[in-house]
């Protein structure tokens, strides 16, 4: 059986470094393996979960296909800038939209810990930042805190593996070409 891979492109930017990233993962792993691609710029919805989970908000066609693919995936891939210290917005008001409770998490009676219905997945983060390279993992941390710890893993799925590319600003055509070759393996492996 054929392992089955959601690749989201998480940068809200139709035209970045991110999404190039992504389609190297993505040509890469269609040799070898069933890919669903997500690129988070082409996603039409509302990112705000504006009354919380009080009153249920109607889910966008674009989420509904979104949480079906989270369903059918055994491995995600998620490809994010790191702007600010943490996520885009909108890549945030995804996982708000989509991760809702009885999609990937419910609680039972009075019990404050949830039942993860996200379970017997991976993950692979791969964030990139301006920041230069001693920052790296300073940056990142909340990031991975907030999208691994707190997001993915709450809901079931396994601890994700991480890679950190950057600075972009300051990458050389080899820095560049050694992380598209770290992409062109992953693809490969379906890491």
């Amino acid at each position: 059986m054929t392992k089955k891979i959601l690749v989201l492109n998480g940068n809200p930017k139709s035209n970045s470094f991110g999404q190039h990233l992504a389609d190297i993962y993505s040509c890469e792993a269609r040799e070898y393996f069933e890919v669903r691609r997500f690129n988070l710029s082409e996603m039409p919805f509302n990112a705000s979960l504006q009354y919380g989970y009080n009153t249920p908000q109607i889910l966008e066609p674009i989420l509904v296909e979104f949480q079906k693919a989270v369903l059918w995936a055994e491995h995600i891939v998620i490809i994010s800038p790191i702007w600010w210290g943490g996520l885009p917005a909108k890549l945030k008001g995804l996982f708000d939209r989509a991760f809702l409770p009885d999609f990937s998490f419910k609680y039972e009676k009075d019990n404050p810990v949830p039942v993860q219905l996200l379970t017997g997945k991976t993950s692979r983060l791969i964030l990139t930042m301006d920041m230069p390279a001693q920052y790296m993992e300073e940056q990142a941390a909340p990031v991975i805190t907030q999208l691994d710890t707190y997001t993915l893993q709450f809901c079931g799925i396994q601890k994700a593996q991480i890679n950190l590319f950057g600075s972009l600003v300051l990458a050389t055509p080899d820095d560049k070409q050694k992380w598209e070759g770290t992409m062109k393996s992953l693809g490969r492996k379906g890491l």
